[in-house]
């Protein structure tokens, strides 16, 4: 079975219809935030709740955060 609490280099790119290159950048930006922070990081892969909250916005009950 796959995990699907990581999203993919790939898969980002095909959701948001960029370059496989864009989206490893983005990859790479999103898992030094997180390392900055403590967290240990997978290269090329981002868990999809960060990818979520930095991208949308949401908070863990699905709202979207007023800023």
């Amino acid at each position: 079975m796959k995990d699907k609490s990581f999203i993919t280099a790939p898969e980002l790119a095909e959701m948001l219809e960029m370059s496989e290159a864009h989206a490893y950048k983005i990859i790479r930006q999103l898992n030094a935030e997180l390392a900055a922070k403590g967290f240990l990081t997978f290269s090329g892969r981002v868990p999809r709740k960060y990818l979520s909250e930095r991208c949308y916005g949401l908070t863990e009950g699905g709202a979207v955060i007023e800023g």
